[in-house]
């Protein structure tokens, strides 16, 4: 028997600004804290006189364990209801961000970790299933403030967690997360009861799908971490990267002929959303790779402070802004596939400045080539996600989201830690710079191939040709 239907959304217009704020402080606090403890991991290993591998579980533990709630996370949404499971999940990571903040040892800090991950994982998926429920405040589109946190808060982590560790030390950057979580929670409380698909006793649990799924994810997330730190060659980074890949395939299989998996992937039997997701991955890969790698050259490179390199960082969230709501805009005039199209174009162009990058190149180079970056993303990811989740019902939302989060995770990880494997592989700086510029050829081969794979995409998805009848033909 399904539970009583929730009451009736209130439209975009009673929702808001300060309730969306409320929603999107769970997802800015899981982006950040994917990243932040990068900068802490020599500060964690003195004050704990622990190991570095040791230390290395802190940020891995993290990954791994949202890998598996993440599995959960549509079918909690669906069984309990999407804005019950994002309570809750906030209130968790408040408190296990706190337990980590007043870790005693290294055990602990780990074990602490860990829950932060698993807790913490639906945040994201399910925060964004309100924003574009039809009668959610996104209606449809992408909040430009949604955006902003998916793409500019894991960019930031490393630097604000820099700025945390200067002021107050480590554990600061656990600790900040509970006032500002608190807010978060309170804001929570100016959201309209029912918004968000409600949930029903009729949905069931797929143990073997989660299995698959939470298996696959954790162990190509570990074996993409492992690949930085270990290298390509070590059995310890391929072997787990590829089982988990080959679980995945077979999860997609055994999910396209189930009726209740663990997350539903009926929407990869259009063309739009199957290119959509593969796009998707492709941009993750660039638009992550670059916002990461190139605070590691500032700093490494050039010798830049923390500080000045976040101040180069944020000409990007401006431009990322415009270019969201300059894309949602121009969503409405031109076709789909000339906008994303000529966002990868926009993607390459930029890409080819990392070709020159030296160790005296200002910072106000930098800066600009992140901002020609962040243009593309308004005019990729933002129309790519609506279109991939516009004809979807409420109460698919949270599988629809929870995939993208899964695909932008994945994607993002194996893409950074390959090109920062090759970043690494330079022994004197002069290699160091010369493997820059190597990661810059790589990024526009890869837009390019991005590019050319747009002109596949139809304008309309919901009359999009089932992509088994385009195989046929």
């Amino acid at each position: 028997m399904t539970d009583a239907p929730a009451p009736a959304s209130s439209p975009a217009s009673s929702l808001g600004a300060m309730a969306r704020y409320g929603l999107l402080i769970g997802p800015l606090l899981s982006m950040i804290d994917s990243s932040i403890v990068n900068v802490a991991v020599p500060d964690i290993a003195t004050e704990l006189k622990a190991t570095l591998d040791s230390v290395q579980w802190v940020v891995s533990g993290y990954l791994l364990a949202l890998g598996v709630a993440l599995a959960l996370t549509a079918y909690l949404a669906k069984r309990f209801g999407v804005l019950r499971i994002y309570a809750i999940s906030m209130v968790l990571f408040v408190i296990t961000s706190a337990a980590c903040a007043i870790a005693p040892n290294i055990e602990s800090l780990i074990a602490f970790r860990a829950l932060q991950g698993f807790v913490g994982a639906p945040l994201v998926p399910l925060a964004l299933s309100i924003l574009l429920s039809k009668e959610g405040i996104g209606g449809g589109k992408v909040p430009i403030s949604a955006a902003l946190t998916l793409f500019l808060a894991p960019a930031l982590g490393p630097t604000i967690g820099g700025l945390l560790i200067g002021a107050g030390g480590w554990r600061w950057i656990f600790l900040v997360n509970v006032p500002v979580g608190i807010i978060g929670l309170l804001l929570l409380l100016r959201i309209p009861r029912g918004l968000g698909a409600a949930g029903s006793r009729l949905a069931k649990f797929d143990p073997i799908g989660f299995l698959l799924l939470g298996v696959g994810l954790t162990g190509a997330l570990f074996g993409a971490t492992q690949g930085t730190s270990q290298g390509w060659d070590s059995p310890i980074a391929w072997a787990p990267l590829s089982g988990g890949l080959v679980l995945l395939v077979l999860y997609t299989f055994w999910a396209l002929r189930r009726e209740h998996p663990a997350v539903n992937l009926q929407m990869i039997r259009h063309r739009n959303s199957a290119i959509a997701i593969i796009l998707q991955v492709l941009c993750s890969v660039v638009a992550f790779g670059t916002v990461f790698l190139l605070p590691v050259f500032t700093q490494s490179v050039q010798g830049h402070s923390a500080f000045a390199t976040g101040i180069a960082l944020l000409p990007q969230g401006i431009v990322m802004g415009i270019s969201t709501f300059a894309g949602q805009k121009l969503a409405t005039y031109i076709p789909l596939k000339v906008l994303v199209v000529s966002g990868f174009a926009i993607l390459a162009v930029s890409s080819v400045f990392l070709l020159f990058l030296e160790q005296d190149t200002p910072l106000w180079a930098i800066a600009l080539i992140l901002s020609g970056r962040a243009i593309s993303i308004g005019l990729v990811t933002t129309p790519l996600l609506v279109a991939m989740l516009e004809p979807l019902p409420d109460d698919q939302l949270a599988d629809g989201n929870t995939l993208f989060n899964i695909t932008q995770r994945l994607g993002g990880s194996i893409g950074v830690s390959i090109l920062g494997s090759i970043v690494a592989g330079g022994a004197t700086l002069a290699a160091t710079i010369d493997s820059f510029h190597l990661v810059g050829g790589i990024l526009i081969a890869i837009a390019v191939v991005a590019g050319i794979l747009s002109f596949w995409l139809t304008q309309d998805r919901t009359n999009a040709v089932p992509l088994v009848n385009t195989i046929a033909e």
